[in-house]
């Protein structure tokens, strides 16, 4: 980032900023940056990329890796220190998961600065948000990290759905529906995959803490759905609402969603 983008950007309201000192240029530079952070007490963000690695310390290790990232990043924060500045955000981040994952452990002994987490340059939703999943997951189950990115080839919204999937799961957030659904196999009678991704869309826009299930048949579904707080399976024609375990309504299987919604409607906080 150019250095006087930053600080138009603190100018002009920036609640933090991010910047990499060794692509800002002069120590000159780095002061002005710093100094107009200090008036607002603003945070700054130190990154680090494992691709923006200088050249001297890829030739210490011989490789990118984790001891030069933390290396790379420590020696950014010391040199904003230097200027009497400590409001700091640190964010180390590769597209090597496991890489990824020992820088973080490495500088988690070696600064007490919060951690802004995440795999870079991670992929496309699919494959993204399964390396995504890994590296958070790891991390943050070990302790580590103070927020989180993740970084996806596609629209910014399925990052944000991405998080916060990820934090329900690990149990670091509370709220929001999740959906639970079974595989297919040789007794599904219905269109198991669109009617989940429907339910997934449906659920999106209710502040409910619920788990839903989507089971793709009558048979062991009422079982398997018993855990969650609603549930729908379909079967011949017909498919069934369950509610904290217990069928409590026979509907056409075109009806089962409008019969889910309507529960979802009704339902109380």
């Amino acid at each position: 980032m150019h250095y006087r983008i930053a600080i138009a950007a603190i100018e002009n309201g920036a609640d933090k900023i991010r910047i990499n000192p060794g692509n800002i240029g002069s120590m000159e530079r780095i002061r002005a940056v710093v100094d107009k952070a200090k008036e607002r007490n603003i945070p700054i963000r130190v990154g680090v990329n494992s691709g923006s690695l200088e050249k001297d310390i890829i030739e210490k290790y011989g490789k990118v890796t984790a001891e030069g990232i933390v290396e790379s990043a420590l020696d950014k924060v010391h040199l904003i220190e230097q200027f009497g500045y400590e409001n700091l955000v640190v964010s180390i981040k590769s597209s090597d998961v496991l890489m990824c994952v020992k820088a973080h452990e490495l500088i988690s002994e070696q600064t007490d600065y919060p951690l802004h987490i995440g795999i870079t340059e991670s992929g496309t939703l699919f494959s993204g948000s399964i390396k995504s999943s890994v590296g958070l997951g790891i991390m943050l189950h070990e302790g580590l990290g103070d927020t989180i990115r993740v970084s996806l080839t596609g629209n910014p919204v399925e990052e944000v759905k991405a998080a916060k999937i990820i934090l329900r799961t690990l149990g670091l957030r509370k709220g929001g529906i999740e959906v639970v659904s079974c595989p297919t196999c040789g007794r599904t009678q219905i269109d198991l995959i669109g009617l989940a991704n429907q339910v997934e869309t449906l659920v999106s826009g209710y502040d409910l803490n619920l788990k839903v299930a989507v089971m793709g048949c009558v048979v062991n579904g009422p079982g398997e759905a018993r855990e969650a707080d609603l549930g729908i399976a379909g079967g011949i024609g017909e498919g069934l609402l369950i509610k904290k375990g217990e069928i409590i309504k026979k509907v056409k299987v075109e009806e089962l969603l409008s019969a889910l919604k309507e529960e979802l409607d009704h339902w109380e906080k």
